[in-house]
């Protein structure tokens, strides 16, 4: 026998098998959610074993008065295990089910803290720390992935890093030309100003082809290869992990490191070293530019002076240095691509993160191989 206790325009609530039955009723929607939200309050609803919602008498609901009812079951003290639905419309239900989700979901954006001098860098070490640490574990990872490729070669993926060699080589070369080229001819004339005071502009020849070949060619090759595969992989793998497809991979019993990460890797260790080259001569061709038309040294002279400057050790420091960015370029971009958690927030900080992190990781080797290589050849 059921027993009514309460009966409005809204809802009706009945206590039914010792479980409260909330009989929704009329068109529940965002223009009726003040009145809906009243004759909620009026229910003086609390805790109860079970709540069921009966929505037999429902014409129409929508998320905003959906979110009014759970809000209220909620504040109540009512977990989802304690309310059921019966009669809904499948829409509806549905719809029940993902307005629950939502606000179960936690805020994307926590509360600011503001913290003190002394806690601010304390928690900035802490970071780069914590940072560090993902970064070596990740190393180790693709260093066992590499290992078992050696054992079984069979399983390395050819056509996949000859399609990001595409990408990061091929379709590199005009931007990585390019800057080295005006790179080449800015410092040509900012040198050649200055020498001409002293008439020593044939010596610019010297400075294009040392600065060029051992510090500014793999340094801007590197930094735009941070800049645009760098991002593009995290970008990449980010995205697959939001859409569960780096899940999916596993389920197939597939390494993601295998199939995503080490195709990148060497690729990216591969084309590095071309664009290295392809920015040496970009850059020489640009100081010569400058050199023939501002400074009146004859191309056939230019490139004697280069020659003679340009001793191969000196080439070959630049290119050496070249898998070594792109492996840190590589194990950093993929790194931040499989810890992007699942939302748009955290892929586009990923990919920001990717590139300063890059930039800056390029930067503080070339000055580690500077120092070294000064003192290896004093």
């Amino acid at each position: 026998m059921a027993e009514a206790t309460t009966t409005t325009e809204w809802i009706e609530c009945r206590v039914e098998d010792d479980s409260d039955v909330l009989y929704l009723a009329g068109v529940w929607r965002l223009a009726n959610v003040a009145a809906i939200a009243q004759c909620l309050r009026g229910q003086g609803l609390h805790a109860h074993k079970r709540f069921v919602l009966d929505g037999s008498r429902l014409e129409t609901l929508d998320t905003a008065a959906a979110f009014i009812l759970l809000k209220h079951l909620a504040d109540a003290g009512c977990t989802r295990a304690m309310v059921s639905a019966r009669a809904f419309d499948p829409r509806y239900e549905r719809l029940l089910g993902l307005v629950y989700e939502r606000m179960a979901t936690p805020p994307a954006v926590g509360h600011t803290v503001h913290l003190g001098l002394l806690q601010g860098v304390g928690e900035a070490v802490l970071s780069v720390a914590r940072m560090l640490r993902r970064h070596v574990d990740f190393v180790g990872v693709v260093t066992l992935e590499l290992a078992s490729l050696l054992r079984r070669p069979g399983r390395f993926r050819t056509k996949e890093t000859v399609s990001q060699f595409e990408a990061v080589c091929v379709d590199a070369v005009p931007i990585v030309a390019l800057v080295n080229f005006l790179i080449g001819v800015v410092i040509a004339y900012v040198l050649g100003v200055q020498a001409q005071r002293y008439g020593a502009t044939l010596f610019v020849a010297d400075g294009i082809a040392l600065g060029i070949c051992r510090e500014l060619s793999p340094i801007l090759s590197s930094v735009l290869v941070a800049g645009r595969s760098g991002a593009a992989f995290t970008a990449q793998i980010g995205t697959m992990k939001v859409e569960d497809e780096i899940d999916a991979i596993s389920t197939l019993g597939l390494s993601p490191i295998q199939v995503l990460v080490i195709p990148r890797l060497v690729a990216l260790m591969v084309a590095l070293p071309l664009l290295v080259f392809v920015g040496d001569v970009a850059g020489i061709a640009g100081g010569l530019l400058v050199g023939t038309w501002q400074l009146d040294i004859a191309p056939q002279v230019f490139m004697d002076r280069v020659h003679t400057a340009l001793e191969l050790r000196h080439f070959v420091i630049g290119i050496a240095k070249a898998p070594v960015f792109a492996a840190v370029v590589a194990i950093i971009a993929c790194g931040m691509g499989l810890q992007v958690s699942r939302d748009a927030r955290s892929l586009g900080q990923n990919t920001t993160s990717t590139v300063v992190q890059c930039i800056v990781w390029v930067i503080i080797l070339d000055a580690i191989f500077a120092v070294t290589f000064q003192h290896l050849e004093m």
